[in-house]
């Protein structure tokens, strides 16, 4: 959850490092702090956002040409000033960072009082570094292999960059569970969470694999070790994203742009991968293990958050399309309910930033059980994508407001082609039904631009809920998981308590919530069940609910009773989650710019979910 990038060169570190924890603050914004190394070393923390560090910082010494840096998303201790990373050792000699959650801590802290070590903070990480400084100083070791002993004794996970003040040259890094990406430039190395604060300043990059520990040296050396002390020989990788993706580009929130990108996002997880003239759909991951794909009994889906919501609708769409059972969990209770997992099934994780810590165990419990795993993720080199057998990338871009949105389109995207390839291949649709599906499929970035059109209307319908305190969702069908979607968003970025539910449903108890103060919106685009919303936004009515629906262009019975309605563009019926969640987005957006949220980084959240 929280973002780390350190630095060890000839360039001024403090630029490097403010700049990357800029770009890592989705990760957390609890606080923020660096560690500057030149001869001297001065440890800088503030809680709050990056911008409040700067501000603190700016009448003091940031000389160096080595350092480390920390964004937080609390975890063990509030967010202050004192519990803000990095922390110091007893001895002073070591500082560190810290993404993850060492689950032992409270074992180890006894044992190291017993020492004489003495506690300042409240986190699990100040005990990490005490307990590096405990192992360094009994066995004299150098710092990089103090923190390989030290961590054969940590239960849990973490990302750590450690410097040592008596030994300038070098920064230590390690990981398990969490991401650790080092990035070899022309004048120094990189450590940070991710490629985002790195791709600037280079393009090669090592991702550390669990229980590794790497040294980088400012002479241009560097070396890899397991925890087990055996070398490992790193493959270097290439960065291929966009620095100009990360920008807002005019826009007042990363969010608003994310969802303005939609078009050209669905588009790029459709390029190279569909031919409607050719009547083709390419996936590598699917065509390359096609035996395993085509013997699978079962798919089990697993994700969380809006992921799982993605995961729901392709659970309609493999069962209504390919008719292959699907089962849909969320990742964190999969991994402790012991399931049945047998060789047959193709377990697929869906995940935007490919280390979601959950789904990431639930794929090792399934790999134990001889599951067949394939990856729906966005980001390249993530641990996800190393684990599955196959998978298939997004190509979204760096998503950076915490709330999802493209993401979220482009892995609904990837779903609809593996389940309209699929149902092809096991010939459970005609030749005929194929080709219409793709030449619609086809027209669904532009589609989307056009759903951007009715963005002034939905910002007036927002103005006039806004205040509302709760608000109910509803869907059928392939649209049942977008009301879901709909409903988190507006938790959220706005605040409000909102819930989704299958439209039928809300006769079953929600119903008792319904007055002239709850703004009910309905999906209502699914022309095979058309009379039956008409029934449901009847029932809303009757109790003086406000309805808001989104339906389909033309569609003039429904326009007839609510109170507002959004009409997108007609499309295939297991396509319109693609284009229904785009008006659920802006309406969001706009409720939380309205009440003054801070819609890129909302309260409590953060954007990759590393820990427990």
């Amino acid at each position: 959850m929280c973002g780390i990038v350190a630095y060890i060169g000839t360039q001024q570190a403090y630029p490097i490092l403010i700049k990357g924890l800029q770009r890592l603050e989705y990760r957390g914004y609890d606080s923020a702090g660096i560690a500057l190394l030149n001869g001297n070393l001065n440890i800088y923390k503030k809680k709050g956002k990056v911008n409040d560090l700067i501000s603190f910082v700016e009448d003091k010494n940031v000389d160096a040409t080595c350092g480390i840096g920390h964004t937080r998303w609390a975890t063990h201790g509030k967010p202050d000033d004192l519990n803000a990373h990095p922390h110091i050792s007893g001895n002073g000699r070591l500082t560190l960072v810290h993404n993850g959650i060492i689950e032992n801590y409270a074992l180890l802290k006894e044992a190291l009082k017993n020492e004489g070590h003495v506690f300042h903070t409240q986190t699990d990480t100040e005990v990490l570094v005490h307990l590096i400084e405990e192992v360094q100083k009994r066995n004299k070791l150098p710092i990089e292999e103090a923190v390989r002993e030290a961590l054969t004794q940590v239960e849990g996970a973490y990302a750590i960059v450690v410097i040592d003040k008596e030994d300038p040259g070098k920064l230590v890094g390690a990981r398990k569970g969490s991401p650790l990406v080092i990035g070899i430039g022309n004048d120094g190395f990189f450590l940070a969470s991710d490629g985002t604060p790195i791709v600037e300043h280079t393009k090669k990059v090592i991702y550390l694999e669990d229980e590794q520990v790497a040294v980088v040296r400012r002479n241009g050396d560097y070396e890899i070790r397991t925890i087990n002390n055996e070398i490992h020989t790193p493959f270097i990788d290439e960065l291929t994203m966009e620095i100009g993706r990360m920008e807002k580009d005019g826009y007042d929130y990363f969010m608003l742009k994310e969802i303005h990108e939609q078009p050209r996002t669905i588009a790029d997880a459709m390029r190279g991968r569909i031919n409607a003239e050719k009547n083709l759909i390419r996936l590598d991951g699917l065509d390359d293990f096609k035996g395993q794909i085509d013997a699978a009994e079962r798919f089990i889906i697993v994700g969380c958050g809006t992921s799982w919501h993605a995961g729901l609708i392709g659970k309609y769409l493999f069962e209504d399309l390919a008719r292959i059972p699907v089962e849909v969990e969320y990742a964190s209770e999969f991994r402790y309910r012991n399931p049945v997992v047998k060789s047959s099934d193709v377990v697929i994780a869906i995940s935007q930033s490919g280390e979601t810590a959950d789904t990431y165990a639930a794929l090792e419990l399934a790999k134990k059980q001889g599951a067949f795993l394939y990856g729906v993720v966005n980001s390249v080199g993530s641990s996800i994508t190393r684990l599955t057998d196959a998978g298939s990338y997004i190509h979204a871009g760096p998503e950076i407001g915490v709330a999802s949105t493209k993401a979220f389109t482009g892995q609904v995207t990837l779903l609809t082609l593996m389940a309209i390839k699929i149902a092809r291949e096991r010939n459970q649709i005609s030749e005929e039904h194929y080709s219409k599906l793709l030449h619609e499929f086809e027209k669904i970035p532009a589609k989307a631009k056009k759903v951007m059109e009715l963005d002034d209307k939905i910002k007036y319908i927002a103005s006039e809920i806004k205040d509302s305190p709760n608000a109910l969702y509803l869907g059928r069908g392939f649209n049942f998981p977008v009301a879901l979607e709909g409903a988190l968003k507006l938790k959220e970025i706005s605040y409000i308590h909102a819930e989704g539910y299958p439209a039928a449903e809300m006769k079953h108890g929600p119903i008792a919530l319904i007055d002239e103060n709850m703004p009910v919106i309905v999906i209502a685009t699914n022309k095979s069940l058309n009379e039956k919303i008409v029934s449901n936004i009847k029932q809303v009515k009757a109790r003086k609910g406000i309805v808001i629906a989104v339906v389909t262009e033309g569609d003039k019975n429904i326009g007839e009773i609510a109170d507002y309605t959004i009409a997108i563009p007609e499309t295939e019926e297991p396509f319109s989650p693609l284009l229904s969640v785009i008006p659920l987005q802006l309406l969001s957006y706009h409720i939380a710019v309205m009440r003054g949220c801070n819609v890129d980084q909302p309260r409590n959240l953060a954007k990759s979910v590393t820990v427990e």
